[in-house]
This record gives structure tokens, C-alpha cells and sequence, in this order.
């Protein structure tokens, strides 16, 4: 029974994967050995599965129909294991992880040194990547993600606010002046925040000032980069202004030479937040300590706030609730 679940759970990798070499890749195997315990999983059921070509694959009908009781099979199976999980004292197994560069970097590392060295009984796999990863088929137990929620089968925590900022360095303002409205802003180069599937080319001010309406401003800008650090960097530079999330803020905006424009404005958070996003209602004691730990490091509000002195009086509007 073990065996005949282990390969339907592999059959059910391959049809998610879309492909014999992405499936094996996902559990370090061969594609030949993959394919050999399909074989194995067809001959045992005295059915076939897949129509099988040189490059790609199609499901038969009895292929569909167990396909369908198999991802019931392995839903249930997971969670007898996260029911199993929230039982015991301590956190223990194995976390996958996945979430932007950024974020993982600056935020999850210094949570995951500290976690593993409190529970030496946890592994945990982290996997950063700008570009969304699919949480089911690629297996990750927890992923963290900046944005706006979507309808979905996943559980979603919050656990920060965003704050975003409009900034620009020292030596932009000297050379273009300080823009005292949103117009006069737009008009300057701009960096923008472009990563193929995200481009951040609109800024949503209120108008007039401390009002509850929004107008969107599309910035103009010869410099689109896909790493936020990067971005910054190029705002450092004086290449343009750039509207930025202040977690990915590393240190004081003081101590990179820059400054906030149109803080008297309201600035739409576009109704986005950093959430934690999980499979399961009931998350085993592993993912929701470690979920715990990042809330924890983060605070409330995040420390990030206190990078722009005074932020709390700034960009009143979908900012109001950073006090």
C-alpha cells in the first residue's frame, strides 16, 4: 500500500508539473527511474494513465478519474500528518519555504538562524524567487508575499501592513529640484520596478491633498530594473525618483542620501499587504511557529517604519494605521 501511494503521489507530480523532467527534478530521481515507477503504478492498477509521445503527455479517462481520487488521497493523507503535527511539543520536520529575493533575504534569514538553532530537529528549504512560485504543485508548506489577496484555496495571514514611500537622493533633487505636486513629480525620470510579470509604473496620490480619493500618475523612466536592491541603488545614484515599500529599506533613508517627496499627499497602499500564504486551515506546529517567529522579528508596527523619521504623520491616507 506504501509503494502504491508513493507513485501515485509521483503520477500526481507529473501531471501538476507538466512534464517527466520537472517532476523527477522536484524529488532528485532520474527521469528514467520516474518513468519506470509510472509504469510500475499502471501495470499495478492494469490500467494506463498517460499517453505518452516524445515530448509530452496526455491523461487517459481512467488517468482522469484517478488523478481526481488522488489528489483527494494525498489531501487527506496530508492532513492526517499536519493533525498529527500540531500535537506534538516541539516543532520538528521538514519546512519548505518560498518568497521574493528581497524579503528572504533580509527578513527570513536572521528568523531561520535563530529557528534552527532553537529547534535542531527542523530542516528547512528556502527558496527565493521574484517570480511567484505555485505553492501546491511546487510542494511549499509556507510562502511570504507582498501584494493583494486573491481568491484561492490558500490560507492567508497577515503579518505587516505595507508602508510605501516616494523617494529620491540628495544630488536628483539638486539637479531637478524638489517637486511640490504630483504633476511636477511625473514629469522627472523615474526608476522603475519591472519584473516581467510586476511592472510598478503608477503612483496612486490623493487629490487634493488628505482627501479619500486617488488619481494614477504613470511615472516616465529610462531605467527599469527587477531587483529591488538594484532599484534602490540606482535611486542612490540619482538615476530618478522611485516609489518604494519601506521593508526593502536596509538601513536609515539619512544614511543613503535620501528623502521623501510629497509626504503631504495621501499615498494608496493599493490595498496590499505581507501575508503569509498556506495550503491547510490548520497549519502543523512547525509552519505556524516559524510564521510566529517572522511576525515576531517584524514587530508591530514593523521596525522598518522608524528608516523615515516621522513616517507616521506622512502620506495620510491608505497610511493612516502606521501609528
Amino acid at each position: 500500500m506504501a509503494s502504491l501511494t508513493k507513485r501515485l503521489g509521483l503520477f500526481l507530480d507529473v501531471v501538476q508539473q507538466g512534464s517527466f523532467s520537472q517532476a523527477a527534478a522536484l524529488h532528485d530521481m532520474d527521469n528514467s527511474l520516474l518513468s519506470k515507477q509510472i509504469k510500475k503504478l499502471e501495470a499495478d492498477l492494469g490500467v494506463q494513465l498517460l499517453n505518452r509521445s516524445t515530448r509530452s503527455f496526455s491523461l487517459t479517462s481512467a488517468g482522469e478519474d484517478i488523478l481526481e481520487q488522488t489528489q483527494i488521497l494525498m489531501e487527506t493523507l496530508t492532513q492526517i500528518h499536519n493533525i498529527a503535527d500540531s500535537y506534538q511539543s516541539k516543532p520538528r520536520g521538514n519546512i519548505r519555504i518560498t518568497s521574493s529575493i528581497n524579503f528572504g533575504q533580509q527578513y527570513l534569514q536572521p528568523v531561520i538562524s535563530q529557528f534552527m538553532k532553537q529547534y535542531p530537529n527542523v530542516k528547512v528549504t528556502l527558496s527565493l524567487d521574484d517570480k511567484r512560485a505555485d505553492i501546491i504543485s511546487d510542494h511549499f508548506d509556507v510562502a511570504f508575499r507582498l501584494g493583494k489577496l486573491t481568491d484561492s484555496n490558500l490560507v492567508a495571514k497577515k503579518i505587516a501592513r505595507t508602508h510605501f514611500a516616494i523617494v529620491a537622493s540628495q544630488s536628483f533633487i539638486a539637479q531637478h529640484g524638489k517637486p511640490t505636486t504630483p504633476e511636477a513629480l511625473v514629469r522627472l525620470p523615474a526608476v522603475i520596478y519591472n519584473n516581467g510579470n510586476v511592472c510598478l509604473d503608477q503612483i496612486l496620490l490623493s487629490i487634493p491633498p488628505h482627501t479619500d480619493g486617488y488619481k494614477a500618475y504613470k511615472m516616465q523612466g529610462n531605467y527599469h530594473v527587477s531587483d529591488v536592491r538594484t532599484l534602490i541603488k540606482g535611486v542612490t545614484d540619482g538615476l530618478g525618483y522611485a516609489m518604494i515599500e519601506l521593508f526593502n529599506l536596509d538601513k536609515p533613508i539619512s544614511e543613503s542620501g535620501l528623502v521623501p517627496l510629497l509626504t503631504e499627499y495621501g499615498l494608496s497602499t493599493m490595498d496590499t499587504g505581507i501575508y503569509a500564504i498556506y495550503p491547510h486551515r490548520k497549519p502543523t506546529l512547525l509552519i505556524s511557529e516559524f510564521i510566529k517567529a517572522v511576525q515576531n522579528h517584524i514587530g508591530t508596527p514593523p521596525f522598518w517604519v522608524e528608516y523615515i523619521p516621522d513616517y507616521h504623520n506622512m502620506y495620510i491616507g491608505d497610511n493612516k494605521g502606521n501609528k
